[in-house]
């Protein structure tokens, strides 16, 4: 698909796919509009780069449809100075859309080779505000720094505390959780010391963190 190509895809997946499905926050859109998605797609994937489609990333992985990208950055009302976490780097699209509306992102994924391939990506469009781990955080996990945002990309059958508590006072975290068939996205918002407020967005149906039902902690 040639560069013009692509910009028109593009174009028809912010007009198309995301802006009719609630997203209207004009610092979301431009955000889709400026990152090229197909940067970070595999290569057998390009011509899929702006379809309304879970891609491939291997692992039994995908990316997320782009209509939840946009809704997920939507709801989480990310400022410029925010420090955010993301669980699952997956592709590291949705990494450099963090990145791009906030200060910072630390990134953490199971699996080493596509953070890995996310790195490659954020130095060819040249991120550099990303600090990319390996590992499970599937379930409690010792956060040593809290965070103005938490977006998690695999579902989840509940929040562990230690998530909640890696919030900052005001921090706001993207989380779906529940189980197939009933899966909703939630917004939590830390609202004190020992208060949390939850809002349910939509519902939906995406893939489980790996080992969910693991114990084993993961520190970062």
């Amino acid at each position: 698909m040639s560069a013009v190509n692509l910009d028109q895809a593009r174009f028809n997946m912010v007009e198309q796919q995301v802006r009719p499905w609630d997203v209207l926050d004009p610092k979301i859109l431009r955000t889709l509009e400026q990152i090229p998605r197909e940067a970070f797609v595999p290569a057998a994937y390009k011509n899929l780069a702006y379809a309304d489609t879970a891609i491939p990333l291997g692992h039994n992985e995908a990316m997320m449809h782009p209509i939840m990208e946009g809704r997920l950055l939507q709801a989480l009302d990310i400022q410029p100075t925010d420090e955010i976490l993301e669980i699952g780097t997956g592709s590291g699209y949705l990494t450099a859309c963090l990145a791009h509306l906030g200060s910072r992102v630390d990134s953490i994924d199971i699996y080493e080779d596509l953070s890995q391939q996310a790195a490659a990506c954020f130095v060819e469009q040249g991120i550099f505000n990303v600090n990319l781990s390996t590992g499970d955080a599937s379930h409690d996990t010792d956060f040593k720094k809290s965070y103005d945002v938490i977006a998690i990309t695999g579902a989840m059958n509940e929040v562990p505390e230690s998530y909640k508590k890696a919030l900052a006072i005001g921090g706001r975290m993207f989380v779906i959780t529940g189980k197939d068939p009933a899966m909703v996205a939630r917004l939590i918002t830390r609202t004190d010391d020992n208060a949390w407020a939850e809002q349910i967005l939509f519902e939906t149906s995406i893939k489980s963190l790996v080992n969910m039902e693991n114990n084993e902690q993961f520190t970062f």
